[in-house]
């Protein structure tokens, strides 16, 4: 009789001493370095839970464990598995849950499953994304399925300030306050009396954070650099393209220009401006892609830039295809042209994901391969993603005809 190999734990015992000499470490930096007050979590008892959190720093995990006793497994974007033996290191330093981002991964829940019967805590950002415009992103219902399936207690951690700080679309940490905490528990006897909808409710409502509003001051002498990652619909001019230096972003089509300033608000160059939040330019911004034509732009591209071709060999590596290549933007697809001519074309129909990638990058999946564009620091790959997700919408595809992929 042929006895089955016994399977390896995902929970190991460096993983508590690592996640320890860390906490050591890096709580001082964390507080100096992004003015964040942590609130540890008093009644952590000996369990496990299902943290779910808002997402609006590249540090945000760190914040979680500083609340937190032992290891926290965190579901993250199968990018970081893609880069070799950094992603390696990743792997046996901490073992975090890959997912494939805006997919339904089923293997990403068994993997939580078999975290949850060792007796392991796991935390998740539900939007999958962090937010561009300040406000909490869209949360897509499965998150209840998670929830359910795990049967843990489950932890809305939030996070407050840290748009402020350190917004999505920039490279420098802002002199400025945030906050991360336990905002509410709930046992698993609790929520197993909640609808699906409730349920989704109580998520959505706690982890709703809301930064289009004065609170307190974010200083530094870039804080409008790179604004252009988000921004490329002019209130002037439509769509467009932006630059930023210092403190001030201007439309490079009509000469728009806005002042960012230290309370989060914009203030007009010149001439008003109808927006005072970035929120509020975002939210413009989205309105105006819904009602677009995209066969307005089926013959001649919308935009026409350069960026990096990568593909990427998920869980392993990636490989740079072409430097520099030309890329066009159309409303049904994207084009690559080569340097000696040759075209690639990936229609939005065979297209089944596109999604954004920390500041700029931007991955589409195409049958079972991946691809990446990553241009230079301004390059902005947010509108891709809005262009792709409204043909998907105009032609019936999506279950929200406004949902733009974020």
């Amino acid at each position: 009789m042929v006895q089955k190999k016994k399977r390896k734990k995902w929970m190991k015992t460096r993983h508590k001493v690592i996640t320890e000499l860390a906490r050591v470490v890096m709580t001082p930096y964390l507080r100096l370095k992004f003015g964040v007050k942590v609130e540890k979590f008093a009644d952590q008892q000996n369990r496990p839970y299902l943290i779910v959190l808002n997402h609006q720093t590249v540090f945000d995990q760190f914040f979680v464990g500083m609340s937190f006793r032992g290891p926290i497994y965190y579901v993250a974007t199968e990018d970081i598995f893609s880069n070799g033996w950094v992603s390696k290191l990743i792997k046996y330093v901490i073992a975090p849950i890959p997912i494939k981002k805006q997919t339904t991964d089923v293997q990403a829940v068994m993997n939580c499953a078999r975290i949850a019967r060792e007796g392991g805590t796991i935390a998740v950002a539900p939007e999958g994304n962090r937010t561009y415009s300040g406000r909490t992103a869209y949360i897509k219902p499965s998150i209840v399925k998670l929830v359910r399936a795990l049967k843990l207690p489950l932890v809305i951690y939030r996070i407050e300030g840290g748009y402020g700080v350190q917004p999505r679309w920039t490279d420098v940490v802002r002199r400025g306050k945030m906050r991360a905490y336990v905002h509410q528990v709930v046992d698993p006897e609790e929520y197993k009396k909640m609808s699906d909808d409730e349920l989704l409710a109580l998520i959505q409502s706690g982890l709703n954070v809301d930064e289009a509003c004065v609170s307190g001051t974010f200083y530094h002498k870039k804080n409008a650099e790179y604004l252009e990652r988000v921004l490329y619909v002019c209130p002037k001019c439509g769509l467009s393209e932006f630059e930023s230096h210092g403190d001030v972003v201007s439309c490079e089509k009509c000469g728009l220009k806005a002042r960012y300033l230290p309370t989060k608000e914009f203030e007009g160059v010149g001439e008003e401006l109808p927006f005072r939040f970035v929120a509020d330019w975002y939210d413009y911004q989205c309105d105006f892609v819904n009602k677009m034509d995209y066969t307005a732009y089926v013959e001649t591209p919308a935009y026409v830039e350069k960026a990096d071709l990568w593909e990427v060999i998920l869980y392993q590596r990636k490989n740079l295809l072409a430097k520099e290549i030309g890329i066009s933007l159309y409303g049904d697809r994207i084009e690559t042209t080569a340097s000696d001519g040759t075209k690639q074309v990936y229609r939005f129909d065979d297209v089944s994901v596109i999604t954004v990638l920390g500041r700029n990058k931007l991955n589409f999946y195409v049958g079972d391969r991946v691809f990446q564009l990553k241009g230079a620091k301004s390059f902005n790959a947010l509108k891709y993603m809005n262009f792709y997700w409204r043909y998907k919408n105009t032609i019936g595809e999506s279950e929200d005809g406004e949902f733009l992929g974020l």
